[in-house]
Parts: structure tokens; C-alpha cells; sequence
């Protein structure tokens, strides 16, 4: 099926004024070519100064409040879209990031796009703040389904850094990541919702490095409604998947990817194609 337009969700650690990786960043990001994309953690005005003057083709938007990280969306600008800075996803923590909503109009059809960045840390506060931004995230599709006239109707994703590492407790009482996924994929398939977490070309995109204590961590995330359909990509058993991780995981070696995450990021950048 043709493309409608594709999608880039990339958290770029701790993105701000160094130029050089700035500039490397932004020509890996353009070597995608997505039509609509958002960037986590962006810190310094440097990088939306770069993306203004390299990325003319693009329209862009950043969050504003008192947090230090961003999330900053760009359009291409031959599509019609609408963005807005959604602060219900901040939990009420004006400390937390708010969400950046990107409505786009394509062949007479809506598509809504909902770009986060969710709380880390493994402690029950981060567990706890996500558990709220997701669940609103999730009921946000009842909000749009009633502005499209009906159940069922509105085309919705939301997408990004959700941070499901789990929750780190004394007494056996810990919550593994693959446990908090699975209550999510529970919710998302609930009839009032039917929305489905898209699989991805490698499970894990978040990598510290060989030399780090911490594993490869499963920590960013696609969810749609069924009524969306999208481009396919293979994974390396054969089977498909409708999100490619690009970045650290494509390397061959422990040099390779320790070199990439050092040059870029510690995260793989998501790509995306809807095809209805």
C-alpha cells in the first residue's frame, strides 16, 4: 500500500549545544526523511537554531514550561497539521514534560499523534507517574473518538520514550519490565480503546554501552488504533514488524555501537510509515 506519511521519534540524550553533534544528529535525522518527527530531551537553543537553518522544509514546535527537557516536532511542510502542547500528560508535575499533539489532515482524513516522554526511574514514584501519563494517554482516544463523531472512528497513535523499566521494590515485591508492558498491551486491547503496541525491528533501544552494568533496555514505544495500517519491516527471525529501530542496533560490534551511542545517542531512533 502507498505511504500516507511517515514518522521519526528519536530521544536524542541530553540534546543541546554541542555543534558538532548537533550537526551529526540533524544529518542523521534528515537521512530518514520523515515527513513528521519528534526529538526528547532537547536542551539548548543550539539545536533549534541548526534545525531552523538545515531543515527549511520543515515547520517546527517546541515545549515550553519549566522543565529542561523538551520535546521538540517538526511537519514537513507540504502536509497540513495542527500542533498543540497537551499539559495533562504532565501528571500535575510542572516539573514533567507536557505532550505535543500533532494533528495531521491528509486526503480528508484526521490523523493524531501524540509524541511523549514519560517518567524514568524504577523507583514507585517514576512507576507511579508513568501509570497516570499512560492511562491518559490511552483514554485520550475517547476524547478523539467524540470529536470524530463516534466509537471507534478517530486514527490515533502515541508514541516516544515511555520509560517502562518497571519498578525496583525491597521484599520481592519488584515489578519487571516485560510485567508493566504487559498490563499496557491488557489495557490498550480493551474494547473501549482497541489500540495495539506496534512490534518493533529489536526489542530493546536503549543501550549504555558494553561496558555498562545495566542490560539493553525495551524502553520506547508505538501504540495505534486498529484502524490504522502500516508499512512492514522484517526482523532478524523473519517475522515482521511495523516500526524500524535505526541507530546503535544496526552495528555489528560492541566498538561500533559503543561508538554510535557515544557520537549520537543512547537510544535508537523509531521510523514509522502509516499506509492508511
Amino acid at each position: 500500500m502507498p505511504k500516507v506519511f511517515s514518522v521519526a521519534s528519536w530521544n536524542v540524550e541530553h540534546f543541546k549545544d554541542d555543534r558538532t553533534r548537533v550537526g551529526r544528529v540533524i544529518d542523521f535525522l534528515r537521512a530518514q526523511k520523515p515527513d513528521v518527527f519528534g526529538l526528547y530531551e532537547v536542551e539548548g537553543a543550539t539545536v533549534f537554531d541548526t534545525l531552523v537553518k538545515t531543515m527549511p522544509e520543515y515547520s517546527f514546535q517546541i515545549t515550553e514550561g519549566p522543565e529542561t527537557q523538551e520535546i521538540l516536532v517538526g511537519v514537513r511542510r507540504t502536509l497540513s497539521a495542527f500542533i498543540t502542547q497537551k499539559v495533562e500528560f504532565r501528571s500535575g508535575t510542572t516539573s514533567m514534560r507536557p505532550g505535543q499533539l500533532v494533528t495531521v489532515h491528509k486526503d480528508g482524513v484526521n490523523y493524531s499523534l501524540l509524541f511523549l516522554h514519560l517518567a524514568s526511574g524504577n523507583d514507585p514514584r517514576g512507576m507511579g507517574l508513568r501509570d497516570d501519563m499512560l492511562l491518559r494517554a490511552f483514554e485520550f482516544r475517547r476524547t478523539l473518538d467524540k470529536a470524530s463523531g463516534g466509537r471507534g472512528q478517530a486514527r490515533y497513535l502515541f508514541l516516544g520514550d515511555l520509560n517502562t523499566m518497571g519498578m525496583d521494590y525491597p521484599f520481592d515485591r519488584s515489578i519487571d519490565p516485560a510485567v508493566e508492558l504487559r498490563k499496557w498491551d491488557r489495557v490498550a486491547a480493551r474494547s473501549t480503546i482497541a489500540m495495539r503496541r506496534l512490534v518493533k525491528t529489536h526489542d530493546a533501544s536503549w543501550s549504555n554501552g558494553s561496558a555498562s552494568s545495566l542490560p539493553p533496555s525495551n524502553l520506547d514505544h508505538v501504540y495505534a488504533s486498529g484502524n490504522l495500517a502500516f508499512r512492514n519491516f522484517r526482523r532478524a527471525d523473519g517475522s515482521e514488524a511495523q516500526v524500524a529501530l535505526r541507530g546503535w542496533v544496526d552495528a555489528a560490534t560492541d566498538a561500533e555501537r559503543d561508538a554510535w551511542i557515544a557520537s549520537y545517542s543512547d537510544h535508537s531512533l523509531m521510523y514509522l510509515e502509516l499506509t492508511g
